[in-house]
């Protein structure tokens, strides 16, 4: 990353707040008036929902390279997806209710979230790690 230029820590930048924005509005973490939870965040949703925000932001970050063929990895999608579900209300999916009902959802998905938090945020640091690699591995040739 010592090697990016403004144009990496732009999209880097972008997509964190977007990515912020989007999961905290639908999660409920940031108060406004189309989603409300049901049940109140748990303290760790927080430090979870801008840790995710900030890989993904890194890992967006890291196609805003040269336009060459780069090698795609879904991990990246994965950990976002599986971060949003870990801080979300686990009454308010519906996709969870319908699958467990609204006891299923809190005494099973509910204690589920931190372990979904954690393997989020590993596959994003794993995602962003093996796209760092593969930048510096093959850099782009330089345009004369």
């Amino acid at each position: 990353m010592r090697s990016w230029t403004a144009r990496h820590w732009l999209w880097a930048t972008v997509a964190a707040v977007a990515i912020a924005a989007i999961t905290g509005t639908v999660a409920g973490l940031i108060p406004n008036p189309l989603f409300t939870r049901m049940i109140e965040a748990p303290w760790w949703s927080y430090p979870v929902w801008l840790a995710a925000a900030v890989l993904s932001g890194l890992l967006v970050a890291t196609y805003a390279g040269p336009r060459t063929e780069q090698q795609r990895t879904r991990r990246g999608v994965v950990g976002t997806v599986l971060s949003f579900l870990a801080i979300g209300c686990p009454t308010c999916n519906k996709l969870v209710v319908l699958a467990l009902g609204t006891n299923g959802a809190l005494n099973w998905f509910g204690p589920v979230q931190p372990v979904l938090a954690i393997g989020s945020l590993a596959l994003l640091g794993f995602a962003l790690r093996a796209r760092l690699r593969t930048t510096s591995a093959c850099p782009s040739p330089v345009a004369a």
